[in-house]
């Protein structure tokens, strides 16, 4: 009896707030399980004495919420962060400099940045990135989740499988980091490995955990981003670059480890292991790609191991083949390549379309316009002649004569008139040439395009190219002429 006068209570409960017009789906599905059982619904329908029907919503209680735990590591100019191959850089005469709040090798004792340069062209370096950040992305509402931070089309990505992407800004389209989104597993609960750049740490883990916790408000499905670690040590990160990468990388294969190179194609993933001398390795999460417009490849490996890898591979390589690179040949063999330095050609006021990277949002993503910024990038895309907005500027390279061209350099057009402003600039070691990267105002882009440098008070010649520089030798499916 005491159950039927509560579901008595229940029903006059939600038959007077309907009489008022006002109600909440909260409440009713608070009371909903009760009526629900003395009616014997099977579904969340509510019929009042009056004869009036009402569809009531249960609200869906997860078990977990989305979060943003553990957070990397975060240092300061003060007390820079040291990655795991530190010690390593020193041995091999390593000179170190401040770089995205770490202490990071801009060359070694053994080459000239230029030479270094060289080596890689046209053998293979080895790279520490390890001061960038790795995340997991993981839950059911992984994919619903990056799609809410970035343009790209990440349930499209098939296991394995990589792109460049962007944090992007609402409102104003614009891009608060580039990253590398990868799927590693599909499923229910997919699992992506997110990679985005060091000196943006501190505002990238802000971005994300405001992102997540907004998600999380909105009652989507779970989602977590969790800093790639091991025993509160993040995973070390190497980029091995260069035609012999792919030679050297399979020489070391575990015995076990069965890989094809030649359809393992740039843009793709692979979990591998590696015969070291103390046995096999963890799992190292290979992407083939890179930073240098060669050939090679980026593998994220377990705390415990990443020294001992990376000493391995210059070991069995040996100095003819491979050796260490820092940052500045990355520099110019990135520029090369025509790709771009965050916090110098890109940041939070430019837009994919100005930065000449429109190509990050497939047709999906601009159909559903759901990303941020979207009303802002959609109408960028579309030409003023065409009823669009367009951009004001767009990125572009640029062969300069005469002396080289640094960041922060005024581009002038024929008459003199300031039309843009160079953001990375160097000597091209491959082309013996002075290139540089930057902006220019729209109608002044297309290669061929004469334009001047002010340097040190006089005008150089600079004429628009296309880029990148160099064509790139990344190892993709051959296509059919």
């Amino acid at each position: 009896m005491s159950a039927l006068r509560a579901n008595a209570r229940a029903v006059r409960s939600i038959e007077r707030t309907l009489a008022t017009g006002r109600y909440n789906q909260r409440a009713f599905a608070t009371a909903l399980p009760r009526i629900q059982s003395s009616q014997r619904l099977s579904r969340p329908v509510f019929t009042t004495s009056n004869g009036q029907a009402v569809t009531i919503r249960p609200v869906q209680r997860r078990m977990k919420s989305s979060n943003a735990e553990p957070a990397p590591p975060f240092f300061t100019e003060a007390e820079p962060g040291k990655t795991a191959l530190y010690d390593l850089h020193l041995q091999h005469g390593g000179k170190m400099v401040p770089f995205g709040g770490f202490s990071m090798p801009v060359q070694y004792s053994d080459l000239s940045v230029g030479e270094s340069h060289h080596w890689t062209r046209e053998k293979a370096s080895i790279f520490d990135v390890g001061h960038m950040v790795q995340y997991h992305i993981e839950g059911p509402g992984a994919e619903d989740f990056l799609e809410s931070i970035t343009p790209s089309g990440v349930r499209d990505l098939a296991p394995g499988q990589s792109t460049l992407s962007a944090l992007l800004l609402p409102q104003t389209g614009g891009i608060s980091d580039d990253c590398i989104i990868t799927r590693l597993e599909a499923g229910p609960k997919p699992l992506f490995y997110l990679v985005t750049n060091a000196g943006c740490r501190d505002k990238d883990y802000a971005y994300l955990s405001q992102a997540i916790a907004s998600f999380d408000g909105a009652s989507n499905p779970e989602a977590n981003i969790r800093h790639v670690e091991a025993d509160g040590q993040p995973y070390g990160l190497i980029a091995l670059q260069g035609p012999l990468a792919a030679e050297i990388l399979e020489a070391n294969l575990a015995k076990d480890c069965k890989v094809d190179f030649k359809t393992w194609y740039f843009g793709n993933a692979k979990t591998i292991t590696l015969a070291l001398p103390s046995g096999e390795s963890l799992p190292v999460v290979a992407s083939r790609g890179g930073y240098t417009g060669e050939d090679g490849f980026e593998l994220s490996i377990h705390p415990s191991q990443t020294v001992e890898v990376t000493g391995h591979l210059l070991t069995s390589a040996g100095k003819d083949k491979l050796r260490l690179a820092g940052l500045g040949a990355r520099d110019s063999l990135r520029l090369e390549a025509g790709m771009c330095l965050y916090g110098h050609d890109l940041n939070d006021t430019t837009t994919p379309v100005e930065a000449a990277l429109a190509w990050i949002i497939p047709k999906s993503r601009r159909a559903d316009a759901k990303f941020p910024g979207a009303e802002k990038i959609l109408a960028q895309l579309k030409p003023v002649s065409k009823g669009g907005e367009g951009v004001s500027r767009r990125r572009v390279g640029l062969v300069i004569e005469g002396a080289p061209a640094r960041e922060g350099v005024e581009i002038v057009d024929a008459e003199g008139n300031v039309i843009g402003t160079v953001t990375s600039g160097c000597p091209s070691p491959s082309l013996k040439k002075n290139i540089a990267m930057g902006y220019v105002k729209d109608g002044l882009h297309k290669a061929g395009t004469e334009l001047g440098v002010k340097i040190r008070g006089k005008t150089r010649k600079a004429t628009v190219t296309k880029m990148p520089f160099l064509p790139a030798k990344y190892v993709k499916p051959q296509t059919e002429p």
